[in-house]
């Protein structure tokens, strides 16, 4: 009876005109979740209050995890998949039906010659796109000031001022197509190699100025920046696919009216779900991170897209971070990669997702580095931020209320964008309490601000999400807690990251027979992590 009432009500409010739909793509695009065009959060953005680098401050190390960029939809139930679906759907129809496609009428008239024109999970043009500018911004936010670059220097120079050869910066990919993919052209931006002051047209020594790791994904094998692959209760239906199962059940409870609404444009005979009005959503976004345009977009109202926008928060947040149980345990690998690297130390045994054959030695895992820069997935972010305790993110999205609550903490338009990343900074100071410097200042040089290399002994932490610096103040137990600019003394930030390993409980999260009852305790926020009971 509900679900006629308002269907009823949808039509009327149609037939009224009374529905306003959202036709900005602008702010469409910002409700796409992961699928999102990249985009700068504020420094401030995340709630710390002075984004400024402390005077007699400087950044001394750069540690990336670098996102892909655009690509086609996946295989996943809940993404390329549903989409697939609805597209045999209405080729099906069409195909069975010709008289009747001109049926199709108003904003859905086009849908009677539609064709669906994506393949799964590669990298596109505009992904490509993405990828050289991020490795443009990391050179000119990072590698100016890291490697004191001369006037008007546009790129990385593989020598220094005196001819010598410097030692090559290791970058690393899994072989996944898209991830290594958007390596090879975040490389492009950041070494330069396509807009030299001399132009070279051949692209001739393009990676000779660095090394590459490539690292297998796809398997069983360990990889930190595809921990899934290694970690087997994260394939578990009941286990690793909470958030997909949350999506499902939350769709009709936001895209019933639009539901509605679409039916009246369809012939009769063919009957539109919600997850086919799902469908749409989803092809509108990929088809603008594909071509740049879908006719799809235009035909949601803004709550709708807010709708949108929380299945995927829900999806992460309950299949990734604190709202998994595997969710810490996806994210360790990497965390333990960074710990290894700020103290210098290689990663003979392997605890977790770590391939300690490659993170035992100095060719593939070199230490002391001005830079790191390691190319992933936009799940494996989100799993770091969680075993790291940001706990400031740690907001379970509400898989009941509609339209979602505005201010949410856990936003993936915010944290894992296409072309996303996280980075942490490694800051060498010359006194161990420099004074809060409340706004950010463009470093034009290194020494700008009072910053001498040969003294600068007192070392923090800062860390970005797409810009934004996180309060590490918010990691529980306090260790951090005391500045308001987001910076953390190196000492105080290893001693709050002690416990992270252990928290994660790696071997038991990803192993161990365990089962878990999602439709009995739906949204529940397993801070990411499980043990045996009554241990």
């Amino acid at each position: 009876m509900r679900a006629s009432i308002t269907h009823i009500l949808a039509l009327a409010a149609a037939a009224s005109g009374s529905v306003v739909l959202e036709t900005d793509i602008n702010a469409i695009s910002r409700s796409w979740g992961q699928i999102s065009n990249y985009a700068d959060n504020a420094p401030n953005f995340f709630g710390v209050k002075n984004v400024g680098l402390p005077d007699g401050c400087q950044v001394e190390q750069a540690h990336l995890l670098q996102r892909h960029a655009q690509r086609f939809p996946t295989g996943g139930d809940e993404d390329g998949g549903n989409n697939e679906r609805f597209a045999e759907k209405l080729a099906n129809y069409t195909n069975a039906n010709p008289s009747s496609k001109s049926k199709f009428t108003g904003p859905l008239s086009f849908l009677s010659s539609y064709q669906y024109i994506m393949r799964e999970s590669y990298l596109t043009g505009l992904g490509a796109v993405t990828e050289v500018a991020a490795g443009v911004t990391f050179w000119n936010r990072y590698g100016r000031t890291l490697y004191n670059a001369s006037l008007g220097q546009l790129e990385y120079n593989a020598t220094y001022t005196n001819g010598t050869a410097r030692r090559k910066p290791v970058l690393r990919t899994t072989d996944q197509s898209r991830i290594q993919n958007s390596e090879i052209n975040w490389a492009l931006g950041f070494f330069g190699t396509s807009f030299q002051v001399t132009p070279d047209p051949t692209l001739e020594n393009f990676t000779s100025p660095y090394d590459v790791v490539i690292i297998p994904e796809g398997g069983t094998e360990n990889n930190t920046l595809a921990s899934y692959d290694s970690c087997p209760n994260d394939n578990v239906d009941s286990i690793g696919f909470i958030g997909d199962d949350d999506v499902f059940s939350y769709i009709p409870k936001y895209l019933t009216n639009a539901t509605a609404r679409l039916q009246q444009y369809v012939p009769s005979s063919l009957k539109l779900t919600t997850n086919d009005t799902y469908a749409m959503q989803s092809i509108c976004a990929y088809e603008t991170q594909y071509i740049g345009q879908s006719d799809f977009c235009g035909l949601f109202t803004a709550e709708e897209w807010a709708g949108f926008e929380l299945t995927l928060d829900i999806e992460y947040f309950y299949d990734y971070a604190w709202g998994n149980p595997t969710g810490r345990a996806q994210g360790i690998g990497w965390t333990q990669e960074l710990l290894a690297r700020l103290q210098n130390q290689y990663i003979p045994v392997s605890n977790s997702s770590v391939n300690s054959s490659y993170d035992n030695n100095a060719e593939q895992f070199p230490l002391g580095e001005p830079f790191y820069a390691d190319f992933s997935h936009d799940d494996i972010i989100i799993s770091v931020l969680t075993a790291l305790s940001i706990d400031y993110l740690r907001q379970p999205p509400d898989l009941n209320t509609v339209p979602p609550a505005k201010n949410r903490t856990f936003v993936l338009s915010n944290l894992t964008p296409f072309g996303g990343r996280l980075i942490a900074e490694v800051i060498g100071c010359g006194c161990a309490d420099p004074a809060e410097q409340s706004k950010a200042r463009t470093q034009y040089y290194p020494a700008q601000y009072g910053y001498d290399p040969n003294n600068a002994p007192h070392k923090f932490i800062r860390m970005r999400v797409n810009n934004g610096i996180l309060p590490l103040s918010s990691i529980p137990g306090g260790a951090c807690a005391g500045r308001q600019d987001g910076m953390c003394e190196m000492g105080d930030f290893l001693k709050a990251e002690s416990n992270a390993t252990n928290l994660a409980n790696y071997q038991y999260a990803c192993f161990a027979n365990f089962t878990i009852d999602n439709a009995a305790n739906p949204g529940k926020d397993y801070d990411g992590t499980i043990f045996a009971p009554g241990s």
